[in-house]
């Protein structure tokens, strides 16, 4: 089964939306870090955010990090994505888990990010320089500090919701989404006007997609009273580009004598773990003197 994303625009041209059901993805993720069901719902809503922002993206090839640090439990929070959508993340505890809220019964993802701290957006266009911008969380809820971050960094108005939907009986058992709607420049007071009301009206994400709401229809529901242009719809997935040449890319940054020191001294091996997707790449000692010695001859020619 594949995730999809779609994005959309009015007509007139005046607002832009994109939507995606991050179900799968999410699911991916929560089997790769072994999250509670509060750690699932917090990286998910990231990860759901990140494609959706990364899809906005004109350039083939360029990303978008978003980096969360509210002082919660969770600790510090990371979704990257390509500019398909395609995204990937890590969190540092992914075994903490809470109590639900007394007040809904809802996963307390608010209190295990924490508000406290900072939520930072790098976009890399791949031509030099990466744009970065940061503000300050609100809540930690994620989507409310999303559309925050676009107000205040980007002064562009924005609809964020996202949502992590999980069984109570079974974790494993999950929905997840994200709808992400800007106005665009010349929009008029009518058209906001009229995007404000369905935006007060519009259930939550994971409750359109729990009675079956494709993205279309989540997008048109939004969008209720406006003429829509579907601009595409895209498969998206968990993805990460890790590989054995990344990784000695990383080791080739170390000073040669901690690179020797890597091997385990028992099996002669040097083991690395990527933090997105959990691959374990394997290197022995003999790799590892051969990309010293590469670097030392390197080194000895500048």
């Amino acid at each position: 089964m594949t995730d999809h994303l779609i994005r959309c625009i009015t007509h007139d041209g005046s607002i832009m939306a994109a939507a995606v059901d991050s179900t799968y993805i999410v699911a991916a993720a929560q089997q790769i870090h072994h999250t509670s069901p509060v750690a699932t719902a917090a990286l998910g809503r990231l990860l759901s955010g990140a494609a959706l922002m990364g899809s906005l993206l004109k350039k083939e090839g360029a990303s978008v990090t978003l980096k969360v640090n509210g002082g919660g439990p969770l600790g510090t929070l990371t979704a990257i994505a390509d500019s398909a959508g395609n995204c990937r993340g890590f969190l540092e505890h992914p075994e903490v888990d809470l109590p639900v809220r007394e007040t809904d019964g809802k996963l307390d993802v608010g209190r295990a990010v924490g508000s406290s701290g900072l939520l930072g957006v790098i976009r890399d266009n791949g031509e030099g320089q990466p744009y970065t911008g940061q503000v300050e969380l609100q809540s930690g809820e994620l989507a409310e500090d999303l559309s925050y971050y676009f107000a205040v960094s980007e002064q562009i108005p924005t609809i964020c919701a996202l949502g992590v939907l999980i069984d109570k009986t079974d974790s494993r058992r999950l929905l997840a989404g994200g709808l992400l709607i800007q106005v665009l420049p010349g929009a008029s007071e009518e058209a906001i006007e009229k995007l404000e009301a369905n935006a007060a009206k519009l259930p939550a994400v994971t409750t359109m997609l729990a009675h079956g709401m494709s993205i279309e229809e989540m997008c048109r529901t939004a969008l209720q009273g406006f003429e829509i242009e579907i601009l595409d719809d895209t498969p998206v997935y968990y993805a990460c580009p890790c590989s054995r040449e990344r990784v000695l890319r990383a080791f080739s940054t170390l000073p040669l004598e901690d690179l020797l020191t890597l091997p385990d001294k028992a099996t002669g091996l040097a083991e690395a773990r990527c933090q997105y997707c959990g691959k374990v790449y394997t290197f022995d000692r003999e790799e590892l003197e051969a990309l010293a010695k590469k670097l030392e001859k390197f080194e000895f020619t500048c």
